[in-house]
């Protein structure tokens, strides 16, 4: 039986947050159905096309990408090659990278204007109507993430065989074929319900994407059409019942998804490549790379290239772009550190609790927030700050701040947990036969292991808030807007140049963030604890 050290303050403080969000879930929930019950007249939204177009587009999206993921984690699996190690981060960070960056980059090669048409009306004298827009440039976009997603879960579900059974089976010469059949697909499947559940849930609740790329009515989501109701039209009677009908969607597929085995948010280094194929499957492998390669690449590039040749320097010289440069660095970085307080807080507590009930009650709120996408959330919120008579204005930089926060919480504890369980599992007995309190279990055992866990949190949530459209989208305002704000108006105003430029810096700024701040707060851990 597994002795915990005894931890009563975690698991009051723990105890605290959970009912904390849970009340503030049902006072979100409760304002949503009061507007419902209040609101008069009738709704021009319609639900059922809404919900059709919106289910279709998610799970279009989730089998092009699981298939995408399923291909380029087998290529990469076997291909050993100068470069690897950073092009399995560049897919790594996909989860990070802001969906209007990928969709302006996708504008930019295949728009009407975009370097295809271009390179064929100079050459051929011939232009042809973008596929950027409507479904087929959602799914392309939504496939560029998330395909890139998914196959970094799987390469390391893949890196997971044992080698054992990679000796059997070159012992028996396997072909490429009958090893994907025998030993790739088993170590992939248990991954695919999961990994296709949050696909889904990515693709049902994207913003800006959808708004972006959408092209018109015939292809609105629900996340779109509840901001076009709420910012447009003022139809909060029509923008609750949407918001409820997501909400019941997204929980269903959580509840469906939690029959599935978990996929970890926190990825180790990728294992070298061990079995090489014979030349035929190389040759597929090589190509898969490539078209891989190019097709999430080249919107990336072509990003930073138009923000560099464009309007950079015009944009830096404008007050207003460092005010909102300002604005999501600070709103980022405070979104980023309540993450980690209420994230560790939880974690922390629910390690310490022995009783599987205990431990389910503690981690329920957080991940209830999973059901509630941000724009249902700030739309939420909205409705919150309305009745108590509160400016929005006012209200907006807390709001931005705790809506961020809360939506980043889900992928913050399932980062920390999991690490945080393992080091109760192993070292739970020796703390409590040493007697350490809580304070230097954490300083001198847990911190310094949980290095770099927590700046993969820190990183995720930084970049989540810095790349956010969908909270900021209901309570912007001149005087208070973010770069993903800026770079929306821009566009609207039909100010391409200045759309590249902050597009080029939203996408610097995030992948450096990704790629530095685990290392950085890793290497801070370790310097702590030798010093200790």
């Amino acid at each position: 039986m597994l002795t915990l050290p005894h931890r009563p303050a975690r698991i009051t403080i723990a105890t605290a947050l959970s009912i904390a969000i849970a009340a503030l879930i049902a006072a979100v929930l409760w304002a949503i159905l009061a507007a419902a019950t209040d609101a008069g007249g009738h709704s021009r939204v319609d639900i059922p096309h809404l919900l059709r177009m919106t289910a279709i587009q998610a799970g279009l999206t989730t089998i092009l990408s699981l298939l995408v993921g399923m291909a380029l984690a087998w290529a990469l699996n076997r291909l050993r090659f100068v470069g690897r190690d950073l092009m399995v981060g560049l897919f790594a960070a996909a989860i990070v990278t802001p969906g209007m960056v990928v969709a302006f980059g996708l504008l930019s090669i295949w728009g009407r204007n975009g370097w295809i048409n271009q390179f064929s009306q100079s050459l051929f004298g011939v232009s042809f109507d973008s596929p950027a827009y409507g479904l087929s440039g959602i799914l392309l976009a939504h496939v560029i993430l998330d395909g890139a997603f998914a196959a970094r879960i799987l390469l390391a579900r893949l890196d997971a065989i044992p080698a054992n059974r990679l000796k059997v089976g070159q012992s028996l010469a396997l072909s490429a074929g009958r090893r994907f059949r025998l030993i790739d697909w088993p170590a992939m499947a248990g991954s695919l319900p999961g990994l296709g559940a949050i696909i889904f849930l990515l693709a049902f609740t994207s913003f800006p994407i959808v708004l972006l790329l959408g092209g018109g009515p015939a292809n609105q989501t629900l996340e779109v059409a509840i901001f076009s109701a709420v910012r447009l039209d003022f139809d909060l009677a029509g923008a609750v019942r949407l918001a409820l009908t997501q909400i019941g969607v997204c929980a269903l597929v959580i509840l469906l998804a939690s029959a599935f085995s978990p996929v970890p948010a926190a990825l180790g280094r990728s294992l070298p490549p061990t079995w090489r194929d014979g030349p035929g499957a190389r040759a597929l492998q090589w190509l898969v790379l490539i078209i891989a390669t190019l097709g999430f690449a080249l919107p990336l590039l072509s990003v930073l290239y138009d923000g560099i040749v464009g309007g950079f320097g015009r944009v830096l010289a404008q007050p207003a772009f460092w005010r909102a440069t300002i604005t999501s660095v600070g709103i980022g970085t405070a979104s980023a550190l309540l993450t980690l307080m209420l994230a560790l807080a939880l974690a922390l507590g629910r390690s310490a609790a022995g009783h599987p009930l205990a431990r389910t009650g503690l981690g329920i709120p957080a991940f209830a927030y999973l059901a509630v996408p941000a724009v249902v959330l700030s739309l939420g919120f909205f409705l919150l700050v309305r009745n108590f008579g509160v400016s929005t204005s006012l209200a907006a930089p807390f709001v931005v701040v705790g809506a961020n926060s809360l939506l980043a919480l889900p992928f913050a504890m399932a980062t920390l947990g999991p690490p945080l369980d393992a080091i109760v599992r192993t070292r739970g007995k020796l703390i409590r036969s040493l007697g350490i309190g809580g304070w230097t279990q954490f300083a001198r055992i847990e911190y310094p292991l949980l290095g770099r866990d927590i700046g993969l949190m820190l990183a995720l949530s930084f970049c989540f808030s810095l790349g956010d459209l969908g909270v900021i989208a209901l309570f912007g305002t001149q005087d208070f807007q973010t770069l993903p704000l800026m770079m929306y108006r821009a566009l609207g105003s039909y100010r391409n140049n200045d759309a590249a430029a902050i597009a080029a810096i939203l996408l610097i700024g995030t992948i450096a963030a990704f790629i530095f701040l685990p290392r950085l707060i890793e290497r801070l851990a370790h310097a702590g604890r030798r010093q200790a």
